[in-house]
């Protein structure tokens, strides 16, 4: 791995080089994505199975595009016992972590004869999108789909590539399964998306769209926004790491590289106030790259967007996580809870040495489905709030309205909307008569 001396125009390069990753600035694929979406929305189920057989290779029609409760149990006579036992497992602390999420309807009544407050509703429907085909990413299908069960949502529609063999890769159909999907669809790419936006004949639309896919994906569910909810437009994963001379090079290494093998734009980042760690780290790095089973994404990833940046203080190292505002962000210095308390813009944030992050990806609870590309500085990650929506609650009587009315008829007419002031001034007419 590259090491870095950093002073300001190397941050500012390295932040130039890290947005050029973002989903948006990939306009030559908008036009294609677009004509997808606008397809499905015209044709609906006809368009569906026409690219399905188009990119993969798969023929599949209204009547078989769901998924059965018999494929559902097909599937877990194919996954292993012990298996099932471990998504068990990571399901009940993802639920649990969740269900602390949770957010309440609340009134709030006066003497004087108001009640105000917020009714806490859930979303009528959630369609959730898991990549497949090739791999399976069970631990995708619990982190979208346990929040919106936890949310209240009574339908939550899954949709994720057939394999070849026109089915649904048995450890997927059983992850959604676990985690209380409703439904289950035999579709993927852009073609998905708009079919959960828009509805077909045999794909019912839903209120939001959440979930990880490719920049077709990512693309298509930013052409649908508006039409629906989504959570957000993903770009490439990123690990940073805060570390000092205490950090254990070895366990930072495979740290960086269990997200830089997720594909060639993945960004891998140290940085420390050690240059005897860097150098370390960098060798431990190369070590792991050459017997690892993704050499070649791993190798690129880390040309393209991995660096080792060495900085004078830890409060210039929190500086550049700040600015950077990371997808994942580990902190492995000799007080790593101070640090953490400093630090203002991550997506999750993993403390100490034996907080690495598949943790969090597989295991812990925490959501990791998380802001991508600087976005952690404004968005969150995905959780209950997500599945919910908010209504203010407003009840005056007259007697409460009365000593206030004149107020709002000033206010309105400070605005020039005569209309608004008139719908408050109705109501005291007769105690000017």
């Amino acid at each position: 791995m590259r090491i870095v001396e950093l002073n300001r125009e190397a941050r500012e390069n390295i932040l130039s080089g890290l947005l050029k990753r973002d989903p948006n600035n990939y306009q030559k694929y908008e036009a294609t994505v677009r004509q997808i979406v606008d397809d499905v929305r015209e044709r609906g189920d006809e368009a569906v199975s026409a690219y399905t057989e188009k990119f993969d290779g798969v023929r599949i029609t209204p009547e078989t595009i769901r998924v059965t409760e018999a494929e559902i149990e097909e599937a877990y006579g194919l996954v292993d016992k012990e298996l099932v036992g471990v998504m068990e497992r990571s399901a009940k602390n993802i639920r649990e972590y969740h269900e602390k999420q949770r957010q309440y309807s609340w009134f709030d009544s006066r003497p004087d004869g108001t009640l105000l407050g917020q009714k806490v509703t859930p979303l009528e429907s959630a369609g959730v999108y898991v990549p497949g085909g090739k791999a399976a990413y069970p631990s995708s299908v619990l982190m979208n789909i346990l929040p919106a069960k936890v949310a209240g949502v009574p339908r939550i529609v899954m949709v994720t590539p057939p394999e070849k063999n026109g089915k649904v890769h048995p450890v997927t159909l059983v992850a959604a399964h676990l985690a209380g999907a409703t439904e289950v669809y035999k579709v993927g790419g852009a073609q998905a998306i708009a079919a959960l936006a828009f509805g077909t004949g045999s794909i019912p639309r839903v209120h939001k769209i959440t979930g990880p896919g490719n920049i077709f994906v990512a693309l298509a569910k930013k052409a649908v926004y508006g039409h629906v909810s989504i959570d957000s437009i993903a770009g490439p994963s990123e690990i940073m790491v805060i570390a000092d001379e205490t950090a254990n090079p070895r366990f930072v290494a495979a740290d960086l590289l269990s997200q830089a093998e997720h594909d060639e734009l993945a960004s891998a980042i140290l940085v420390t106030t050690s240059r005897e760690l860097a150098e370390q780290v960098s060798a431990e790095a190369e070590q792991f790259v050459e017997r690892l089973s993704r050499k070649e994404i791993l190798r690129k990833s880390l040309d393209n967007y991995g660096y080792i940046l060495v900085v004078d203080t830890l409060e210039d190292a929190i500086e550049t996580a700040n600015e950077i505002a990371s997808e994942h962000l580990e902190i492995v210095t000799k007080n790593p809870f101070e640090v953490m308390m400093r630090v203002k813009n991550a997506g999750a944030i993993f403390i100490g040495e034996y907080s690495s992050e598949p943790l969090g990806d597989y295991f812990a609870g925490p959501n990791h489905v998380l802001p991508t590309n600087g976005t952690a500085k404004f968005f969150s990650p995905l959780g209950v709030d997500d599945f919910i929506k908010k209504s203010s609650i407003i009840y005056y009587s007259k007697e409460a309205l009365e000593p206030i009315h004149k107020d709002i008829i000033a206010f309105a007419e400070s605005e020039r909307l005569t209309a608004h002031a008139n719908s408050i001034r109705v109501r005291f007419e007769e105690e000017k008569q």
